[in-house]
This record gives C-alpha cells, sequence and structure tokens, in this order.
C-alpha cells in the first residue's frame, strides 16, 4: 500500500471517530438529570412520521417585584417509553414529580424536546 492510501485511510478513520464522537455526544451524552415538579397540563401522543409522547408541566410562579405579577413556569418534555407515557396519561390536572434526562439534541423518534422524561416521582390530587 503506498503513502498516499496510508495517509487518506487514516484521514477518513479519524473523520469517521469524530464525526461518531460528535453524533454520540449531540444526541446520546446525558448533559443533565433532575426533578421538575408542578402541574400536569397536558400530555398527547402525536407526530406524522415518528409518532412521540410529548407533555407540559407548569410549575408554580412567584410574584415579580418589576412586573407586579405572578408568573409561570412551563416544562415541556417528551417521554420515550410507552408505559410510563401511559400512566402520565391518566395523570392530566394533578400535581407530579417527574425525573427526566436533558441531550443536548433531539431526535424524530425520542421526541420534540431535549428533556426526556424517564420515571415519576411523585402522584398528588
Amino acid at each position: 500500500m503506498t503513502t498516499k492510501k496510508k495517509l487518506f485511510l487514516s484521514f477518513l478513520a479519524a473523520l469517521l471517530l469524530l464525526a461518531g464522537l460528535f453524533v454520540y455526544v449531540k444526541f446520546y451524552f446525558v448533559f443533565g438529570q433532575g426533578v421538575k415538579a408542578g402541574e400536569l397540563n397536558y400530555f398527547m401522543h402525536k407526530g406524522y412520521l415518528f409518532k412521540t409522547y410529548e407533555g407540559k408541566l407548569i410549575q408554580a410562579g412567584y410574584r415579580s417585584q418589576a412586573a407586579g405579577r405572578i408568573q409561570s413556569y412551563e416544562f415541556k418534555f417528551s417521554v420515550s417509553d410507552p408505559a410510563l407515557a401511559d400512566s402520565l396519561m391518566r395523570c392530566s390536572g394533578k400535581n407530579v414529580e417527574l425525573g427526566y434526562k436533558e441531550y443536548l439534541g433531539t431526535l424524530p423518534w425520542r421526541g420534540v424536546s431535549r428533556h426526556v422524561v424517564d420515571k415519576i416521582i411523585s402522584v398528588e390530587d
């Protein structure tokens, strides 16, 4: 094998390795984990090609001194586990604590949000 071919194959292997590392970090590396609590506003199964489970949690607000009004926080999330999604379908309007993982990018089959809920910690009426 000539030196040019070896150099080209080494460059190609390094490029493939870097592309694989980028895809892993962007889409599969868990950037953060946490718990969010609030009222489950809605939860649905939607999509054109990939049907995903999407929801929104409304967290408690606080009175802003500058604005003089109460602000609420929305936490939009996806769920990839159908069994967990089935449980969440029955929790609409209830106060829940949800464990989630945050990724740096989204995948169409995982959902439209970078935040993916992986467990229900508690449910209150």
